[in-house]
């Protein structure tokens, strides 16, 4: 019976470490992919073209200006580092990276990036991403 109890109060230390690793391991990877993207993105000049690129879009500007119109106080995140911890948790660091790769290649539409966000995020999810894009690019 003691060795029960020992394998047990083992077992219950080891899956709080496991839930604890996956819960700060994935928040520690979307801080660090935030402040990758943010400075390549800055550092670059690529956040500029990317304004102009919803400018041109009529389709995309139309999708992000959504975001004014939604009420943001019931939304399950409110800044862009609390999406970027739900997308990675959601996606995968390697299906961002993939998903990444393959924009920059121009490889993928907008349509299927829209796809991809529809199957993998909730309504109330990608309402925040449009308050959250419409919110960085108004500034």
């Amino acid at each position: 019976m003691k060795v029960l109890k020992i394998l047990l109060v083992v077992f219950l230390i080891l899956a709080g470490l496991g839930y604890g690793l996956y819960y700060f391991g994935t928040n520690v990877a979307s801080d660090k992919i935030m402040e990758v993207v943010s400075a390549e993105l800055e550092s670059s000049g690529e956040l500029d073209a990317i304004k102009e690129l919803v400018a041109n879009d009529s389709e995309l500007q139309q999708f992000i200006e959504e975001g004014a119109m939604i009420d943001s106080s019931n939304l399950p995140f409110q800044s862009k580092e609390e999406a970027i911890r739900a997308i990675v948790k959601k996606l995968g660091v390697s299906e961002l990276q993939n998903i990444a790769s393959e924009v920059q290649a121009g490889t993928m539409s907008t349509e299927e990036l829209m796809s991809i966000a529809e199957s993998n995020l909730t309504e109330k999810e990608i309402q925040a991403l449009k308050v959250i894009a419409y919110k960085e690019l108004v500034q």
